[in-house]
């Protein structure tokens, strides 16, 4: 009821007025809230993708400023390659005799040779002077090297790109030595430079391959680490120096 109109019927009650009763009075009713629909939650920031990886250094452009292997190994050193610079301690190089008419090309550096910065010094490195030994091959007769030089992440094969960033380094290397023969150490570096696949069945098989700006006899043999797991293999690698021997007579 109107608020005027309750005091106007209480005041006649009290001047004695008799005034029928009146149902109490009732709250108005409160205006219905209108409800803002909710604004839509904001959607999630998306997570980036983990970044690609970004496209390999030039290295050609400085392996061939490189006037000498001194050079060569210096540059080397300071040459951001990626995740393989990044994981390794350092580029390892190479060892031996650099005038010598046979170069070693092997895969790729191991947890010793990170260490030391030198290819093929551990165990299976240690098999390979002992195999090379056996054909009357000193240390001053050889120049060992890989086609890779930083060690891979957790000694995993190196990767296609990670070969082909290398590849410039390698051939420099190549032309800056001057080998006459090169031995393909292991099936990475079979395929790698002559384009075969299956070292099991096309060791032993010279090859002629195209690399630092010539053309070499390359004979690939069994990786030392694969034979120190199967020995009774070593047979066929021996047939296979004995092949290499040969080849080192004629020249």
């Amino acid at each position: 009821m109107d608020k005027a109109l309750r005091s106007l019927v209480d005041w006649y009650a009290k001047v004695g007025v008799d005034v029928p009763d009146l149902a109490p009075s009732v709250p108005p009713r409160k205006k219905r809230r209108t409800l803002t629909p909710p604004a839509p939650a904001a959607a999630k920031p998306t997570r980036p993708k983990p970044q690609e990886d970004l496209p390999l250094p030039n290295s050609d452009i400085i392996a061939k400023a490189a006037k000498t292997l001194d050079e060569l190994r210096a540059a080397m050193q300071t040459f951001d390659a990626g995740t393989l610079s990044d994981g390794a301690r350092q580029a390892v190089f190479a060892r031996g005799n650099p005038e010598a008419d046979l170069m070693v090309i092997g895969e790729a550096p191991g947890r010793d040779e990170d260490i030391q910065g030198k290819p093929f010094i551990g165990q299976s490195g240690q098999l390979l002077d002992h195999m090379l030994a056996a054909i009357g091959l000193g240390k001053e007769n050889f120049y060992v090297t890989n086609l890779v030089n930083w060690r891979p992440p957790k000694n995993r094969n190196p990767k296609p790109e990670e070969i082909e960033m290398c590849r410039p380094f390698l051939d420099r290397h190549v032309e800056l030595a001057k080998p006459k023969v090169i031995l393909l150490v292991g099936g990475v570096s079979m395929t790698a430079l002559t384009g075969m696949t299956g070292i099991m069945k096309n060791h032993g098989q010279w090859q002629d391959i195209e690399i630092g700006g010539g053309t070499l006899p390359a004979l690939p043999l069994y990786h030392p680490a694969f034979l120190l797991r199967q020995p009774a293999l070593k047979k066929d690698a021996w047939r296979d120096l004995l092949s290499l021997r040969a080849k080192l007579e004629t020249l």
